[in-house]
This record gives structure tokens, sequence and C-alpha cells, in this order.
């Protein structure tokens, strides 16, 4: 009992089970990476294994202390080294370590991966058990020399090896777990395990380094690891804030070296590190098409429809010539029937049926009512526009707003031009021209193509409900511009052409040419 009650005792346990930790850590660290090589089902039995050859092996140690006192004497010679037991052992040691932790990070930044599948890839269960022995043997070797210098007492010493052990033993599988999920980590013991076997073999060729030396730099970088870990959580909580569908097709958008969504500029630039950008890895025209269909979710009715004012329609008030005359004059095959104005639409007629009945003499009215348009609010989803078009079977859709004011219409045309680009009517021309240096674009062109056109990414925010040219001209001027007003919407240079008191028509773009050598 005087044994237990001497403070010196408790002391030199607390002191030692502690460095038998710190000494246990790299140990415990790389049977986990050891293990990982293994089949799911066998990795905690390789550990448990592992850690407990490891408790046997320094136990037994323990006891023959008075033969590790000899692995001190001199051996052999060879030039100016002198050899002991120990030192063949610590040169052994560090030279297996250098070994496998080499190749160990070779394969890490390789990025070699187990294959799931029928076990293949995976190392040998006893394989892996015969190296975790070399590397215990390795560890314990040092830690019981440690033991020794420290405390006079056997039992002290073999209860602080066993308390250590439990520890590590209870916290093996997270640990484990937390090493598994975070590459960095890894790459970083791997790179302690390199200073060690470093220090291991100067050490068998009797140059010792102080190992206040190894723990302050592994201290160092544990610190600087964390202030990373700590940097990646943040940065994935708040990507996770947006919707999986909007994450994916940024990413999906940065591998075409597309738009990105406005975000922080550090969280941007740490993706773009992430997922770099492959030149020539698509087609000018496959950009465009997949930039439309991933974007398509996030644009808005009006950017994607017919604007009212080009929208054609029949008067079911005309007279049978006129409306004869209009629907030989139209490219269309199409037509909302309308009576007095466009807000009182009757219904969709084929121009084809409409001239076999007005041969016939049937009221164009009659036939209108029996196929009436489908209305959909302009605050509809694009993506479930989708499911409303195969509703209509080839026909289109009239857009309104609260007030039940048509807006525009929108065809399956309209959708694929949103997602391939522009397809002009016969009698249209197309929106946007290249003109010597600039473009002529007219008003009514969607943000999103002549953003692709130009090659920008800045022009469509989401924030904003802009979605044509003429909208971003009378934003940035506040009204409608005068034909020869000059706007200044970095990096574009846009003249307005041709402009009336209610509309924008054509505007004039001139895209400036950025100094590289200012952006550095």
């Amino acid at each position: 009992m005087e044994f237990l009650m001497d403070p010196s005792i408790w002391a030199g346990l607390l002191t030692l089970v502690v460095l038998e930790i710190v000494l246990g850590i790299d140990n415990l660290v790389f049977i986990a990476i050891l293990a990982d090589k293994l089949p799911p089902k066998q990795r905690d039995k390789a550990r448990l294994i592992g850690l407990s050859l490891a408790l046997v092996m320094r136990l037994g140690l323990l006891s023959l202390i008075s033969w590790m006192v000899t692995l001190t004497k001199p051996l052999f010679s060879v030039w100016d080294f002198t050899f002991s037991g120990r030192d063949l052992i610590m040169l052994f040691g560090g030279v297996f370590l250098l070994f496998k932790a080499t190749t160990e990070l070779h394969e890490r930044l390789e990025n070699r991966e187990h294959d799931s599948g029928h076990g293949k890839g995976y190392a040998s269960f006893w394989v892996v058990v015969v190296q975790i022995v070399i590397l215990d043997a390795v560890f314990s070797l040092d830690a019981v020399i440690t033991a020794v210098g420290m405390v006079n007492h056997l039992p002290v010493m073999m209860a602080a090896v066993v308390i250590a052990m439990a520890m590590m033993l209870l916290a093996s599988k997270p640990l484990t777990r937390f090493v598994n999920q975070h590459p960095t980590v890894v790459v970083l013991c791997l790179s302690f395990l390199l200073m060690i076997g470093l220090s291991l073999v100067a050490e068998g060729f009797g140059f010792h380094i102080p190992k206040g030396y190894l723990y302050a730099a592994i201290g160092f970088s544990i610190i600087i690891e964390f202030f990373n870990q700590i940097a990646r959580r943040n940065f994935i909580r708040n990507q996770s804030h947006l919707p999986l569908r909007a994450r994916t097709a940024d990413a999906i958008l940065r591998l075409m070296g597309g738009r990105q969504r406005q975000t922080n500029p550090q969280i941007e630039a740490d993706s773009q590190a992430q997922v770099p950008v492959p030149e020539g890895a698509f087609a000018e025209e496959e950009r465009y098409m997949i930039n439309g269909v991933l974007t398509l979710a996030s644009r808005s009715l009006r950017s994607i429809m017919t604007p009212r004012g080009d929208i054609s329609w029949v008067d079911a008030n005309l007279s049978v010539d006129q409306i004869r005359q209009q629907l030989l004059s139209s490219p269309h095959s199409l037509f909302p029937v309308c009576r007095g104005e466009l807000d009182e639409v009757i219904g969709i007629v084929r121009a084809k049926e409409m001239l076999v009945a007005l041969e016939e003499g049937t009221d164009v009215a009659a036939i209108a009512s029996a196929t009436p348009a489908i209305v959909v609010p302009e605050t509809l989803d694009p993506i479930k526009l989708l499911a409303v078009l195969r509703r209509a079977r080839g026909s289109f859709v009239i857009v309104t707003n609260e007030f039940g004011v048509v807006q525009g219409l929108v065809t399956p045309l309209d959708v694929l031009e949103a997602i391939a680009g522009e397809f002009p009517d016969a009698d249209e021309t197309p929106e946007i021209i290249t003109d010597g240096d600039g473009w002529l674009v007219k008003g009514t062109t969607d943000l999103h193509a002549l953003q692709h056109t130009l090659g920008l990414n800045s022009l469509v925010n989401d924030d904003e409900d802009i979605a044509t040219v003429a909208g971003l001209v009378i934003s940035a001027k506040g009204q409608i511009p005068q034909p020869g007003e000059v706007l200044e919407i970095a990096p574009l240079h846009i003249t307005v052409v041709e402009a009336n008191d209610y509309r924008v028509d054509l505007v004039r773009v001139v895209k400036e040419q950025v100094d590289h050598d200012e952006e550095e």
C-alpha cells in the first residue's frame, strides 16, 4: 500500500501514460492505413490484432528489461560507426518505415483506389498482419526504452502500457474512420512516418535527434491541418446552402469553362482549384447546349417565350379575305384566334384547318373555340413547363401575368432555342449579327444567348428580373434611352441604334479588350 500512496509513482504513471499514447499515435495511424487496404469486413479484426500484438510485445519486452539493457552494448563496428542491437533494430525499423511510408504516399498521390467488387485490389490479410507486427516491433522498442528511462518500477511501466493501449483500442475505430474520410490527414500522417523513419535511421547510425524537435514539427503541422479542416468544413457548409441541382450544374459548367453562379470569391476559388477546367474538352456547340440544359431551370419564362409584340394572331372579327391574306403571308402554322384584341383568346387553330374552314364558309371563332388555348402564369418554372407542353401535343401555351394580360407564348421550338440557340423563322433576321468589331443585337435578345456569344459570365444575375438586352439597357439607364445614347456596362460598350418612347429595338455592342497585364 505504501507503494500506491507515493505521489511520485502516480506522477510517473500519468506522465508515462501520456508519453506512451503520444508514441503510439503514429503506430495506430499506420495500422489504420494498412487496415484500409483490406476488405471492409476484415479491417476491424486486423486493427484489433495489430494493437493486441503491440500490447503483448511491449509487455514482453518490459519483462525482459535485463535483456533490453544489453541491447545498448556495442556488437560490431563499420568504419567510424559502432552498432548495438538497439541500433540495428532502429536502423531496420527506420528503413522499413521509410519504404512503407514512401510506397503508401506514392499510392495516395497516384490516386489508386481499391476495387470494391469481388475483392479485387485488396491486400492479403496475413500480409497486412505481418507488416503490422514488424511495425509494432519498431514502435514498441522505442516505447519500452522510453518507459525504462522514466520509471524505475516495472509494475508502473506495465500499468502505463496497458492503460495507453486500452485508450488507443477505444479510439482506434473513430480515428480510423476520421483518417479514411480525410485524404489530407492520411498524407500528413505518412509524412510524419517518413520523418520518424528518417530519425530512426539517424539514431541507428549514432546521430541522436531530440524527440522535442520531431514532436514540435508534428504539433505545428497538426495545427495547420486543423485550420485546413475548419476551412474545408466551412466551405462544404456554405456550398450545402445551394440546392443540389444548382451545385451539380455549377460543377459541370466549371468543367466546361462556362458560367458560374455568383458566390463568395474565396469559395469560388477553392471550388475552381478542386475542379480544373480541361481545355478543348467540349466543342462550342456542345458547350452551348449543355449550358442551356443546365441553366434552363434557373431561367424565367420571360427569357424563353416569344414576347407579345412578336406574336402573329388572327382577329376573328376581320373579313374572310383579310384572314386568308394574313395566313398566306405568314410562315407560321399555328395561330391564336382572338376577338378584337390579343387578350381575348378564343383558341388555337392550325393555318391549314383555318384555310379549309374559310373555303367552306365556316365561322373562324367556332373552329377556334373547339381547341381552347392552354394558359400558364409567367412565374411557372421552365422545368414544369415541359410537362404542360407535352399536354399541348405540338401546340403552344399562352403566358399571362397576374392580371390576365397576355405576355407572350411558348412553343417547343422556344425551349429548343433556349438550349441549342436561335432558329430564325423565314420572316425573321438573326437576333445577334456580327458587325465589324462588335455585334448588332435586337432588344428582345435573351441575355443568356448574348452572354454565351460574347464569352462572358456576368450579364445574367439570378437576383434581378431582367431577361432581355432591352431590359439590361433600360435598367442601366434608369429609363428608356434615346437613339445614339451610349452606355458602359463593363466590359461592354453599348450604343442604342433604334428605340422609341416604348421600347429599345436595336443596340450595337462592343466588348472591351481586357489587358492581361493590368489583370495581373
